[in-house]
C-alpha cells in the first residue's frame, strides 16, 4: 500500500513538473514570436493533457494493475493541486466552464495514461 501511494505521488509530481517546463517553454515562444494570444487556452489544455498522460503512464507502469483507476487518481490529484494553488494565488478564483473542461480532460488523460502505463 505504501509503495502504491509513492508511485501515485511520483506520477503526480512528474505531471506538475512537466507542466511547469512546458509552460515555461511556451511562455518564451509567446514572448519572442508573433503567435496570437488566442492560442493560450488551447495550448494550456494540451500541455495539461500531455503532462497528466505522461505522469499517469509512468506511475501505472510501476504499479502494473488497475491502470484506469490509478491514472484517474493521478489526473484528479493533479487537477486538485492546480486548483488549490490557483485559489490561493488568485483573488478572483472561481470555477467556470473552462475549469470543468480542464477537470474532465485531466481525469480522461489520466485514465488513458493509466491504460498505456499498465500495457507497456
Amino acid at each position: 500500500m505504501n509503495n502504491y501511494i509513492v508511485r501515485i505521488s511520483i506520477g503526480t509530481v512528474i505531471s506538475v513538473l512537466l507542466t511547469l517546463i512546458l509552460l515555461f517553454i511556451f511562455s518564451i515562444i509567446l514572448a519572442y514570436t508573433n503567435i496570437s494570444e488566442t492560442t493560450i487556452a488551447p495550448v494550456i489544455i494540451a500541455i495539461t493533457g500531455i503532462s497528466i498522460l505522461s505522469g499517469s503512464s509512468i506511475a501505472t507502469s510501476k504499479i502494473k494493475k488497475k491502470g484506469i483507476i490509478n491514472g484517474m487518481i493521478v489526473g484528479g490529484m493533479y487537477i486538485f493541486i492546480l486548483y488549490f494553488i490557483s485559489s490561493i494565488l488568485s483573488t478572483g478564483f472561481n470555477l467556470n466552464m473552462y475549469s470543468m473542461i480542464m477537470m474532465i480532460i485531466g481525469i480522461l488523460a489520466g485514465a488513458i495514461g493509466g491504460i498505456v502505463g499498465v500495457n507497456l
